[in-house]
C-alpha cells in the first residue's frame, strides 16, 4: 500500500508498504483526509527520534468493529488501559503509551492504518471531510480550557503564531468568552477570523499584558515574548513543540508569579461540536490539498513559511 515513512531524516512515500495488522483491541481505518502539522515537519528534524509512517491528524472510514463503515476520527495516544494513570481517565498521560504517527506507532499518511477502537468518535454528517480533518488540532486548542483552573477569568487573552494551530487556540479562547488578539506574521490573510471575535496584529502592543498568553508559535525564539506579554500571576500555556532547546532567561516567572501551563492532546468531543456549530471555522486555513500519491509534494509545500494546513488526500 502506498504510505509515507520517514526514516532517519528522510520522509518519502514507499508504493509497497505491507498493510497494517489491527491487534486485539484495535481496528483498521481507510484514510480518507489526513492533515500535515508543525509536529510532522519536526519529526523529520529529529524531534521525539520517531521512525515510521507519519500523521496524526485524521478522518477515516473504519473497516471493522462497530463503527464499521462509519467516518471517525480518532484519539491519537494508545494508552495500556490497565495502569493508574489510564484508569484515571489519562491515557494520554500512560507511561507506556504509543502515540499515532509520533511515538512507536505508524500514523495515518498512507491507504490504511490501525488505531484502537476506544479511541475512536463517529463524525456528524454536518462535518465534511476537510473539516473533521482538523478535530485533533482544534482538540489541541480546547485542552486550555480544559486545563485553566475553574476560577480563572475569562479575561484578555494573546495567542503568539498564526501559523497551523495558532489561528484554532485563538477560535476556541474567543468561543468561550475571551477577549483575544492573535499576533503573528501573516495576519493578513486571517481577517475573516475577526468575524469569529479575533482581533489581529503583527505585534504585541507596548506596555501591554495579558491575562493569559498562548505560545503557539512553533519557535524557540516565541517563549520570550510570551513571558514578557503575561501579566503577574497570569497563565502561560505553551503549544510549541520544537526539535531545537529553549534559551530562555526564566527569572520573570518567579519575580511575576506566572503559572506556566504545558499543553498537548485534548478531548475530541468538544471539537467535533465547535466544528459542527461553526464557532471554529476552518476552511480558509487549507492552503492545499493533495493526493496521497502527491504526499511528497504535498509534505515539502506545508513546510514552506506562511502556509497553514496542508491536506493529503486518499481518493
Amino acid at each position: 500500500m502506498l504510505a509515507f515513512v520517514l526514516e532517519g531524516k528522510t520522509a518519502g512515500l514507499s508504493r509497497e508498504h505491507p498493510e497494517p495488522v489491527a491487534p486485539d483491541g484495535f481496528v483498521s481505518v481507510r484514510m480518507r483526509t489526513a492533515g500535515v502539522c508543525n509536529t510532522d515537519l519536526e519529526l523529520v528534524r529529529g524531534y521525539m527520534g520517531f521512525g515510521g509512517v507519519l500523521g496524526h491528524e485524521f478522518v477515516g472510514e473504519a473497516l471493522e468493529g462497530k463503527f464499521s463503515g462509519r467516518r471517525v476520527v480518532g484519539g491519537i495516544n494508545f494508552g495500556c488501559g490497565t495502569c493508574s494513570t489510564c484508569i484515571a481517565g489519562m491515557a494520554r498521560h500512560c507511561p507506556e503509551r504509543t502515540v499515532l504517527g509520533i511515538l512507536g506507532a505508524d500514523g495515518v499518511l498512507a491507504e490504511q492504518f490501525v488505531i484502537p477502537e476506544r479511541n475512536l468518535l463517529v463524525v456528524p454528517d454536518s462535518v465534511s471531510d476537510a473539516m473533521a480533518a482538523f478535530t485533533e488540532p482544534v482538540a489541541a486548542a480546547c485542552e486550555i480550557i480544559d486545563q485553566l483552573p475553574s476560577d480563572f477569568p475569562r479575561g484578555r487573552a494573546l495567542v503568539l503564531g498564526d501559523g497551523k494551530l495558532g489561528p484554532l487556540i485563538a477560535q476556541v479562547l474567543a468561543a468561550n468568552g475571551f477577549d483575544v488578539a492573535l499576533v503573528g506574521r501573516h495576519t493578513d490573510t486571517l481577517r475573516w477570523i475577526r468575524d469569529n471575535g479575533v482581533t489581529l496584529g503583527t505585534t504585541i502592543p507596548a506596555d501591554t499584558v495579558y491575562d493569559l498568553v498562548v505560545d503557539a508559535t512553533g519557535s524557540s525564539e516565541g517563549l520570550e515574548a510570551a513571558i514578557a506579554a503575561t501579566r503577574p500571576r497570569g497563565v502561560l500555556v505553551l503549544k510549541t513543540t520544537v526539535a531545537g532547546a529553549h534559551k530562555v532567561h526564566l527569572a520573570p516567572l518567579v519575580i511575576n508569579e506566572i503559572m506556566v501551563i504545558g499543553s498537548r492532546c485534548g478531548r475530541f468531543a468538544p471539537a467535533l461540536e465547535l466544528l459542527a456549530d461553526g464557532r471554529v471555522n476552518v476552511r480558509p486555513l487549507v492552503a492545499a490539498e493533495y493526493a496521497l500519491d502527491a504526499v511528497e509534494e504535498g509534505f515539502a509545500y506545508a513546510g514552506t513559511r506562511g502556509v497553514r494546513k496542508v491536506l493529503v488526500r486518499n481518493d
